[in-house]
């Protein structure tokens, strides 16, 4: 302390002499926190404030700093205050703009806005534009596809099949039945380089094509099994030999729930009549332009991804065994799909989105 300033003394208590001690000998704490810790104990032991800056290696008037703000603020006074950072360059007024631009406007030579076009309208630069995009959840230069349903028995039909997801009928099965057509039997034009350390697979663009299949597949949604063909065409002639295939290995004691497509295939005059001797099955038809609520869509996402994106095919041949290889080893392991969604949610998710396209509640 300098001349003429009184002084004070330290004291503590077992508690905040155990806790400084705590900070002091912690290699976990910031350096400076722990130097603190030992200049207050120092001082608590009586030792003069210019003996404490050289053992601590700080100047007296450091010394002197943490002393009166142990003083005035106790174990909180070691720990730095907040700081008011660099003052914000622009206001309220200026990021509201850039919202209102973004967000309400189109640029006048281009479909949408980027960060240098924002940044060359509203004079904000363009790493400022960035941050701000990030900060508010900003992308335009993305967009999200969607496809509204013309079915006029839409909403009976949603609650229809969810109803069967949610609440499967007893002495039932519920298969989601659907095909994925024009498979291609593609062969690289060239091998593939092998996935390395820091190196990805690598396969040519370019592909020799030698012939299509089309796969038809029911997926149990109890169990999630998954019954399947392939066959060279797609059509009614097909879609009822995958039927004969179904009711050959299904217990006869059992009804089935199909949960199918509008395609003409599913609705042909001699499926309808092959139905009708076939009392034990049931159709439902999802709305039109919602194939996704049919649960094997997700299964031939799962198919094309592992077993059909990455392949290269000589015949159409090798093609159906990779695919049949896939099924045997999913059915071995085979969960069904989680389906959470009532058909309150997906309504109520339907008018939020005709709100925001009409401005008018449905």
């Amino acid at each position: 302390m300098r001349k003429g300033r009184p002084t004070f003394v330290i004291t503590l208590s077992e508690t905040e002499r155990a806790q400084l001690r705590v900070l002091a000998k912690s290699r976990a704490m910031s350096a400076g926190l722990v130097r603190r810790a030992r200049v207050i104990l120092l001082a608590a032991d009586g030792i003069p404030q210019s003996v404490i800056a050289e053992r601590i290696v700080l100047t007296p008037a450091m010394v002197g700093h943490w002393r009166r703000r142990w003083r005035d603020h106790g174990m909180a006074g070691l720990y730095d205050a907040p700081r008011s950072g660099r003052p914000r360059t622009h206001d309220d007024e200026a990021v509201s703009q850039l919202l209102h631009t973004v967000l309400r406007t189109k640029p006048k030579a281009a479909t949408h806005w980027s960060v240098r076009l924002v940044a060359d309208e509203t004079g904000i630069s363009k790493s400022t534009v960035q941050r701000y995009f990030a900060l508010f959840g900003l992308q335009p230069h993305r967009t999200a596809s969607f496809k509204l349903s013309t079915d006029p028995f839409f909403v009976e039909k949603v609650r229809d099949i969810v109803g069967l997801y949610l609440n499967p009928p007893d002495h039932a099965l519920v298969l989601c039945v659907d095909e994925k057509s024009q498979i291609q039997a593609l062969e690289r034009t060239q091998p593939m380089l092998p996935l390395g350390l820091g190196y990805l697979e690598g396969i040519t663009h370019d592909d020799i094509r030698h012939g299509t299949t089309t796969l038809f597949a029911a997926l149990n949604i109890q169990s999630g099994d998954v019954l399947a063909q392939c066959k060279p065409r797609h059509r009614h002639q097909e879609f009822l030999g995958f039927l004969h295939h179904i009711d050959a290995n299904v217990p006869a004691t059992l009804d089935i729930h199909l949960v199918v497509d509008n395609y003409a295939t599913h609705k042909h005059a001699k499926v309808k009549a092959w139905l009708a001797k076939h009392p034990r099955y049931h159709m439902h038809y999802t709305p039109t332009y919602s194939s996704w609520r049919n649960q094997v869509e997700r299964w031939f996402g799962l198919l094309t991804q592992r077993a059909i994106k990455r392949g290269s095919d000589r015949t159409v041949r090798q093609l159906i065994q990779r695919i049949e290889r896939f099924v045997t080893q999913y059915n071995t392991t085979s969960r069904p799909f989680k389906w959470t969604a009532t058909a309150d949610s997906i309504l109520q998710k339907l008018n939020r989105l005709l709100t925001q396209i009409s401005g008018t509640s449905h």
